[in-house]
């Protein structure tokens, strides 16, 4: 594998991993815009503002941008995070040039003030769908309490009341401080000709006006997880089943320590072979039990999630918290390591092998960052990580005790006991 880069003169970054005998190519316009960056009036506006990409340019309808994927036989599409909005494409090398061009003219949408109204109506009915299916906003109620006034508090759909407040001349005025070039990061990866893609930037985005980046939105001072524990519940009375997600401190994305969080979160909560999925799924106790870890600019958290009957909820709450408990006393042991590690390594090593999995891993790592490991880097990484690594994470980021909880389906809030909330 080979890295490039190169910067124009408006200040777009433009990067590529060039992998020899790779047979597709990916391309993505990485814009660092998410939850992370808005206000109160505009919370929602860089999903929504997703959406009005794709609602056509000055001169190319949303109905021509799908032909022309089509004609392609791209593979394409976005999607909007906390700190990030991604827009990308896979496509067969020949196509390099048009799905480069085509990419880099939808980041100047028209931002019609008819296709807004219309696709308000979609976003607010999205954000109601979200809420009325399974876990019924559980995780984004979750993250509001366990960040409290950080800025990673926001969903990213936005609520039903700050959408329909927000107006067309907002979403413009965003766009052009969030969507300026020194604020996007054009990323490619696979069988990758550089000069040409080099070439596309300067041809469909040189003239891009730069202006000031602006900063991303922080805490003034560092961010201090919550020392207490707090219990939420979310009334679906109709639903079958109760899902519980609850969120603990971990390491941030800067913080080394976030590639041994994210193994023991593997030891613990992975989706097979872990301890919560043979204390709790294999028995037929639970239809989910996981935890993962996630790492943000200035944050990070373990998020558990639990799936089963209502009448369960509360026994098996405290027995994820007796795994995690028993894990801070005992730490893991050697074998869950290795296995652990050949997990993440495999991981590593099959998103490496496909272009279009790749290019999410470069592109949002220069974007947040500014920084690249190769494959062989992020192997190395894996394989180095050792018992006192996870037992240092055990000791400063503990998953039992404080953390926040929502509770979502048929369970009566009346009925929970002290147990599952230290501040009641």
């Amino acid at each position: 594998m080979k890295f490039l880069r190169e910067r124009l003169d408006n200040g777009l970054e433009v990067i590529a991993e060039i992998t020899d005998g790779a047979l597709s190519t990916s391309i993505g316009f990485f814009v660092k815009a998410g939850a992370r960056d808005e206000t109160d009036s505009l919370w929602g506006a860089s999903h929504f503002l997703e959406h009005m990409v794709f609602k056509g340019t000055a001169d190319i309808s949303a109905d021509e941008i799908n032909r022309r994927f089509d004609w392609m036989g791209a593979s394409a599409n976005a999607f909007t995070s906390e700190e990030d909005t991604v827009y990308h494409a896979a496509v067969l090398p020949e196509q390099q040039l048009e799905a480069t061009a085509l990419l880099a003219r939808m980041m100047r949408p028209a931002l019609r003030e008819s296709d807004f109204a219309t696709e308000k109506l979609v976003i607010l009915e999205e954000i109601r769908m979200y809420d009325d299916q399974p876990p019924f906003g559980a995780d984004d109620r979750c993250r509001a309490s366990f960040f409290g006034r950080h800025p990673l508090a926001r969903s990213v759909l936005g609520t039903v009341e700050s959408i329909e407040a927000l107006t067309a001349d907002a979403m413009r005025d965003y766009h052009r401080q969030r969507y300026a070039p020194g604020n996007i990061v054009l990323a490619a990866t696979g069988a990758v000709d550089f000069a040409a893609l080099v070439d596309s930037a300067r041809t469909w985005c040189g003239a891009w006006e730069p202006q000031a980046t602006q900063p991303r939105q922080t805490m003034p001072v560092a961010w201090a997880p919550r020392a207490d524990s707090t219990l939420e519940h979310i009334t679906r009375a109709s639903a079958t089943l109760e899902y519980a997600v609850r969120m603990t401190a971990g390491p941030a994305g800067h913080d080394e320590d976030r590639f041994a969080a994210k193994l023991l979160a593997a030891v613990l909560g992975d989706d097979s072979g872990s301890r919560l999925y043979w204390a709790l799924v294999d028995s037929g106790e639970a239809e989910q039990a996981s935890c993962h870890h996630h790492d943000y600019l200035d944050a990070g958290m373990f998020a558990t999630q639990l799936s089963c009957d209502a009448g369960d909820v509360v026994e098996l709450l405290e027995r994820i918290e007796e795994v995690y408990r028993q894990a801070t006393a005992e730490g893991i042991s050697p074998a869950e390591l290795e296995q652990a590690r050949n997990k993440l390594a495999g991981r590593v090593v099959l998103v490496g092998e496909r272009p279009r999995h790749r290019l999410f891993s470069v592109g949002l790592e220069w974007a947040r960052a500014g920084t690249y490991r190769s494959v062989a880097e992020d192997l190395q990484i894996v394989e180095n990580l050792g018992m006192d690594d996870v037992r240092r994470v055990l000791d400063c980021w503990p998953l039992h005790g404080s953390g926040s909880t929502v509770l979502a389906g048929p369970y009566p809030a009346e009925a929970s006991p002290e147990s599952l909330d230290e501040s009641q």
